[in-house]
């Protein structure tokens, strides 16, 4: 290694950081204008959640809805680390997150007195970043639970149908 090459990781290490602390700020700041998303995803992005695979246009879709469905959001990354080989323009990343979330008032309502306000989970997100000509952007990307808290939020039913379909729920 020599001091030039030291110097890039150094920086391509701080570009990802970054990137994944505005990642989550967009997130729970819920400012989806237009053209949001090409801050932080390539354009054939694809998202592996608990709730299937997504690519494209229809990945950035599911994580705005996902959101959506609560009345406040908070998540914080930690442990952030990044693999890169000399001169490759791919990196793999691995970061834990904890992530809170406050559940909108119609849920509250449709769960009852006594509900709890909360969804928390602790996850390890992992994928591949990859050099563009706008920056390091998240090419890949998957999300794990490791544990939660609380119930999840009141799902539409198409999208109740299709993890039951996903996880087996409902199989004898």
């Amino acid at each position: 290694m020599n001091e030039t090459t030291d110097t890039t990781e150094l920086r391509d290490h701080i570009e990802i950081s970054h990137l994944i602390s505005g990642f989550f700020r967009a997130l729970d700041e819920q400012t989806f204008e237009e053209g949001w998303a090409e801050s932080y995803f390539t354009d054939d992005v694809r998202m592996t959640t608990p709730l299937g695979v997504a690519e494209g246009a229809e990945a950035v879709r599911h994580m705005e809805e996902s959101v959506g469905r609560f009345a406040a959001t908070l998540h914080m990354s930690s442990d952030v680390l990044v693999r890169i080989a000399p001169g490759a323009r791919t990196a793999d990343v691995s970061w834990n997150a904890h992530k809170t979330h406050l559940h909108l008032d119609s849920t509250l309502w449709a769960r009852g007195e006594g509900a709890d306000s909360r969804f928390t989970v602790g996850g390890v997100y992992e994928g591949t970043f990859r050099r563009t000509g706008r920056g390091w952007r998240i090419g890949d990307l998957s999300v794990r639970a490791v544990w939660t808290s609380g119930q999840p939020p009141v799902l539409p039913e198409e999208t109740a149908a299709r993890v039951a379909e996903l996880t087996g729920a409902g199989r004898s």
